[in-house]
């Protein structure tokens, strides 16, 4: 069949491997919006009869009925263009089921209710779902990556900066700076997924028909419809809103912000290991599986397929972020354009997130490490990736400026020549005269130059550590880390 006889298609991810048949993908399809659209429907009738005002017989009609499965998904796609919002069409087609079930029933479907409070409460019920999933995933490469600081404390490599060899560090340490990373990220998470919010204000932010609606079913109330907002809230397991929040765009920042912060901290993991997988550095690779980073053409390659999927996300969410913070420029009580822009930005970001979150726990959980490898490229430079530590060692004698000029001026033979750094040293009459060829060896042995590395993987951990028994921690650079 060719794509112009189509009159459906499917999206499965075809061309997002990052998320293709991952757990966020599960929870971010039509059905699963269309299932926690009906989700928000039968909490407002929960929530009007909690307090005393949908019949209980009414309340379990529509919640019996509440199934995605029993509407048209494509009409529903189609018909939401002429309103520009899946809701309007949602309404009369989900009424129509629920009478089909109890007649009277029907009467009490989306009671005094408007669009946005259906549709931004299902996105808050289906973004908490998936930040849920993000956040397990996330407690999985923290302890994988704490688990790697701790075992490679001492393991020794190249720092490097500016793509240069710059002084040796640990890949502990490399690795702790990771950690740090993902728990932050983890941090915000938890926050951001605990305070998301339901929404409830009628056609334009006041509560307006809710509290008609009160009048007509119960009489009237001090507090209008205000009293609808805790136990909406409850039946969807969301934050209370303080208020209405059609226009106050907050928590889809919020969620934009936060989504971004995830991609980035593994993005930053990712990149790291594509480039320490690189042929001519080798020093870390990506676990193994039958067809991973296999090349169409090139049967010698292993690409780092799981590290790849990770940075295309991590270059992607800011963009999607960018539209849900530009949301928070909405006029009026209802913008035409903003609202409607936020929902696929939103699905994507988090769909994104979630998958390279579940990717980057095969990843860091499977991630293999070559020490012998960091000590070979260690000695490439032939003990020069050291003379800082000479440069201190000389300075008291030479003076920091002469001691720089001269190791320098060594460095540049050395790399001229191809003769041992330690050789060209040993000739030096500065050096010679002060320093045994023990002593200089010792001084250029890159594991005698990593500072305070295993400190601060110490502090690292103890931070980490501090996060996973106090998950409602504050993340600040020092939690934990002189505890």
């Amino acid at each position: 069949m060719s794509v112009n006889a189509m009159s459906v298609g499917t999206d499965a991810g075809l061309l997002a491997p990052t998320w293709a048949g991952t757990p966020a993908a599960a929870q971010m399809t039509d059905e699963a919006w269309l299932q926690a659209m009906l989700d928000a429907e039968v909490a407002l009738a929960r929530a009007q009869h909690a307090v005393g005002l949908t019949p209980a017989a009414a309340v379990e009609a529509i919640a019996s009925a509440a199934d995605a499965e029993r509407l048209d998904l494509v009409a529903l796609a189609h018909a939401a263009r002429a309103a520009a919002n899946p809701v309007v069409a949602l309404v009369p087609a989900f009424t129509e089921v629920v009478a089909a079930k109890d007649p009277a029933a029907a009467e009490y479907v989306h009671r005094g209710s408007t669009s946005q409070d259906i549709l931004d409460s299902a996105a808050m019920l289906v973004a908490r779902r998936v930040l849920d999933l993000i956040a397990t995933d996330l407690e999985r490469v923290a302890a994988a990556l704490a688990a790697l600081a701790d075992t490679h404390r001492r393991t020794v490599l190249a720092g490097r900066t500016l793509a240069q060899h710059a002084v040796p560090t640990t890949f502990g340490l490399k690795a702790a700076g990771w950690l740090r990373l993902v728990t932050d990220a983890l941090t915000r998470v938890r926050a951001v997924a605990s305070a998301l919010p339901a929404q409830l204000g009628g056609a334009a932010g006041t509560l307006a028909a809710y509290c008609e609606y009160a009048v007509l079913d119960g009489g009237v109330r001090a507090d209008g419809g205000v009293e609808l907002l805790a136990p909406f809230a409850s039946a969807l397991g969301l934050a209370e809103p303080a208020l209405p929040w059609h226009t106050v765009r907050t928590p889809i920042a919020e969620l934009g912000s936060v989504l971004q912060l995830v991609t980035g901290a593994l993005g930053k993991f990712a990149l790291d290991v594509e480039t320490l997988s690189r042929t001519e550095i080798g020093e870390v690779s990506e676990p193994a599986a039958a067809g991973r980073g296999a090349s169409s053409a090139m049967p010698q390659k292993r690409n780092p397929a799981l590290a790849t999927l990770i940075v295309s996300a991590a270059r992607q969410v800011p963009a999607h972020a960018l539209v849900l913070a530009q949301c928070l420029l909405a006029e009026d009580e209802r913008p035409a354009g903003a609202w409607h822009a936020e929902w696929q930005p939103l699905r994507e970001a988090l769909r994104l997130a979630g998958g390279a979150a579940h990717t980057a726990v095969e990843l860091a959980e499977g991630l293999l490490v070559h020490p012998e490898r960091m000590r070979a490229n260690l000695e490439l430079t032939g003990g020069a990736i050291v003379t800082e530590r000479l440069t201190v060692a000389l300075a008291p004698a030479l003076g920091k400026a002469r001691a720089k000029k001269l190791l320098t001026a060594a460095s540049a033979e050395a790399a001229d020549t191809g003769r041992p750094l330690r050789e060209v040293l040993s000739a030096h009459p500065d050096l010679s005269a002060r320093f045994t060829p023990a002593q200089l060896s010792d001084l250029l042995d890159p594991a005698h130059y990593t500072g305070a590395a295993d400190a601060l993987i110490d502090r690292a951990l103890h931070a980490y550590e501090y996060k996973a028994t106090s998950p409602d921690a504050g993340g600040h650079a020092n939690d934990g880390g002189t505890r």
